[in-house]
């Protein structure tokens, strides 16, 4: 038989030509952790949907940031559970809010740990929607500047960083704009440049308790069938002044993950969504998954993809693989 001159196998035949040819790798320090906080003092309680993730109290926080510098997870992004919920949100941007309350005991006690915010009204609004109502509509441009004193009160409060999630048209120089003039120009902002009316945020939805009241949000989110849309959106971010993209869900959206880091040089980050993590936990409860092996399997395939960041659940389990390797 002739064989062809090349023969790739030559380079995978032990684990260490594979690793020294391997183009993909995973790191500790480009995951991001999400935490959920909740009031009350002393409290971890685990979300049903999401074993292994635990909402907890902000006493509870230091502990949390703690061990994922250990395991050389260096960042961090924050959703309240506040007291009390109204019609426009008004908690969401409270001087001791959940979240402005939680942004001050990690900066005092783990100063080191990047803290991320997420900027958005579901979690506030007693309707579950991201924005101000009129007539059971979402009114883009009221809750613009809603959204823009949430983030100028997490910079206030000391995040590093800022991340609206909302999808309202114009809000990332609204908050650019309230940064700037308020002398936190050199806090970045990371957009929900690319976010989907998806299925997959069923777990966070409860984690969260921000599902709608009624209707759903697809009058903001993006259509899951559109691929040219989300480089508009994008492009509009980019326009607007956001330092980095995100694109949500992240494995349903591979494709998109993709386009962007062909279009754009700013840095890429990928949301692993809470269904996603449920689905790999799920199948590998009933053992019909090795579920180490699938997230570390559907972590890189983020990667690959072309996504710098990656905003993930499985962020402590990867970093304790990746430690002991």
């Amino acid at each position: 038989m002739v064989f062809p001159e090349y023969r790739p196998r030559r380079l995978r035949k032990n684990s260490a030509f594979r690793a020294l040819i391997r183009e993909t790798q995973l790191a500790a320090g480009q995951f991001i952790y999400p935490l959920f906080i909740m009031p009350g003092k002393n409290r971890r309680e685990e979300i049903p949907s999401m074993p292994g993730v635990f909402r907890i109290t902000v006493d509870q926080l230091a502990g949390e940031a703690k061990e994922c510098l250990r395991l050389g997870i260096r960042s961090v992004i924050l959703f309240g559970l506040p007291e009390k919920k109204d019609g426009v949100g008004s908690g969401a941007h409270a001087k001791n809010g959940i979240i402005q309350t939680a942004i001050r005991e990690l900066k005092n006690k783990v100063p080191e740990i990047l803290v991320v915010t997420d900027v958005c009204l579901c979690e506030y609004t007693d309707h579950g929607h991201c924005g101000c109502l009129i007539n059971n509509v979402v009114d883009n441009d009221a809750t613009l500047e809603i959204l823009a004193k949430t983030a100028l009160s997490h910079a206030e409060a000391g995040a590093d960083m800022v991340a609206p999630s909302d999808m309202m048209d114009g809000r990332v120089a609204e908050i650019r704009a309230a940064l700037d003039e308020n002398n936190y120009a050199s806090v970045p902002i990371m957009s929900y440049a690319v976010k989907y009316a998806s299925a997959f945020y069923g777990p966070f939805r409860d984690a969260a308790d921000c599902a709608p009241q009624f209707g759903d949000r697809k009058s903001y989110q993006m259509d899951p069938a559109n691929s040219r849309e989300a480089l508009r959106e994008a492009t509009l971010d980019v326009d607007e002044g956001a330092d980095i993209l995100i694109v949500k869900p992240a494995v349903a959206y591979l494709d998109i993950v993709a386009r962007l880091r062909e279009e754009f040089d700013l840095p890429i980050a990928a949301y692993h969504v809470s269904g996603e993590y449920a689905m790999i936990k799920a199948a590998a409860e009933k053992g019909w998954i090795d579920g180490d092996k699938v997230m570390e399997e559907t972590l890189l395939s983020i990667k690959r993809a072309g996504a710098d960041i990656i905003i993930t659940y499985f962020a402590k389990d990867i970093a304790k693989i990746l430690q002991n390797r």
